[in-house]
């Protein structure tokens, strides 16, 4: 695929929530009905997870740590702040599947998601309902002090942000103690109190894991710049931040759009800020210069990133396909046995 920003290539394959290990060797990602997670590395395409019953698995993360073969995945049902969602950390992933470890990292049955470790794979940032009151309306973001125990054991959660708010999306910087997530805090005085998706109502904000008080809004969403924002990331060299967002309007009519069911952003395209300063924190509010990644009439979203590429991304991806797994059987991608409506690979994962 081709990008309007001439600096960076496009890979797709068919799924959603992609994520590349730090040495660029492995992708992983899960198939469009929530149920597998796929691995696609030197050995082929193949499912080192599977999910059966009613629960869904998505936002799978790699430990930054590039001599630890941990991927992070969310079990439980999708799209429902008030039922608990558990984060799993699944070992030797890329290994054979005898010597794999599934082991569940979040206890107290809150709705936790989207972990993401820091450089060394000691640590990792993730949001969950916990402290949201009653009803979980409200979401901040933890640190898991121990990413090999998570909450048991001798494992530890410290507290990050703090607010009744919905603080999202978190993704810890590939240097020093940043974390970059997506947030309605400035959410308007007048917005409904559960219109957390409207445009205008996400803002992308950095925060210091080393002193929390610092909290910097990169990309803001208001009357000005109004959009969605969401699924912020940092580029390998720490220097851009990626998200998904509308600001960019849309290319096509609505009714013209492969939208599958459920979709995690169904609207607007991939933009980049570049950072104004990488060492100090502060010098990065508002930026409001954006690159355009993606322009087409399909939904983009959930965004990864690589420093490494291939010649012919397109030929590597189809021979990593035709070498997928002869085990794992995928449902009909149109009809359920209930008659519902299916999704299974029927749209396409772009990762710049």
């Amino acid at each position: 695929m081709h990008s309007p920003h001439t600096d960076v290539g496009l890979f797709r394959v068919s799924g959603v929530f992609p994520t590349i290990s730090k040495d660029g060797a492995k992708l992983a990602f899960v198939d469009n009905e929530f149920k597998a997670v796929w691995l696609a590395d030197t050995q082929g395409l193949r499912v080192v997870y599977e999910k059966r019953g009613s629960n869904s698995v998505f936002s799978t993360a790699w430990n930054q740590n590039p001599n630890k073969d941990t991927l992070y995945v969310c079990v439980g049902p999708s799209f429902s702040a008030a039922k608990p969602l558990e984060i799993y950390a699944i070992s030797n992933v890329s290994g054979p599947s005898a010597g794999r470890k599934v082991q569940r990292l979040t206890a107290g049955n809150f709705n936790n998601a989207f972990p993401s470790s820091n450089a060394q794979g000691d640590k990792f940032v993730f949001r969950s309902t916990r402290d949201g009151g009653k009803e979980k309306f409200h979401k901040n973001l933890y640190i898991m002090e121990d990413a090999e125990e998570g909450e048991f054991g001798q494992g530890t959660v410290t507290r990050l942000t703090n607010g009744p708010w919905t603080d999202t999306h978190c993704s810890w910087s590939p240097k020093g103690d940043w974390v970059v997530f997506s947030s309605t805090r400035e959410m308007p005085a007048s917005a409904p109190e559960m219109a957390f998706l409207d445009a205008g109502y996400f803002a992308v904000y950095l925060v210091k894991v080393s002193d929390p008080t610092v909290v910097v809004r990169v990309v803001q969403s208001s009357a000005t710049l109004a959009g969605h924002v969401n699924h912020p990331i940092f580029s390998p060299d720490m220097r851009s931040i990626v998200f998904a967002s509308d600001l960019a309007a849309v290319s096509n009519e609505p009714i013209s759009m492969p939208v599958f069911l459920h979709s995690v952003r169904p609207y607007g395209d991939i933009l980049s800020v570049d950072l104004r300063d990488t060492d100090d924190i502060t010098k990065n509010k508002d930026i409001q210069e954006f690159h355009r990644i993606t322009h087409s009439r399909y939904e983009y979203s959930t965004p990864t990133w690589t420093k490494f590429a291939t010649d012919d991304p397109n030929e590597q991806w189809n021979m990593l396909a035709a070498k997928g797994s002869a085990t794992f059987k995928p449902a009909c991608p149109y009809m359920y046995p209930d008659g519902g409506e299916g999704w299974h690979m029927a749209g396409h994962l772009t990762i710049p």
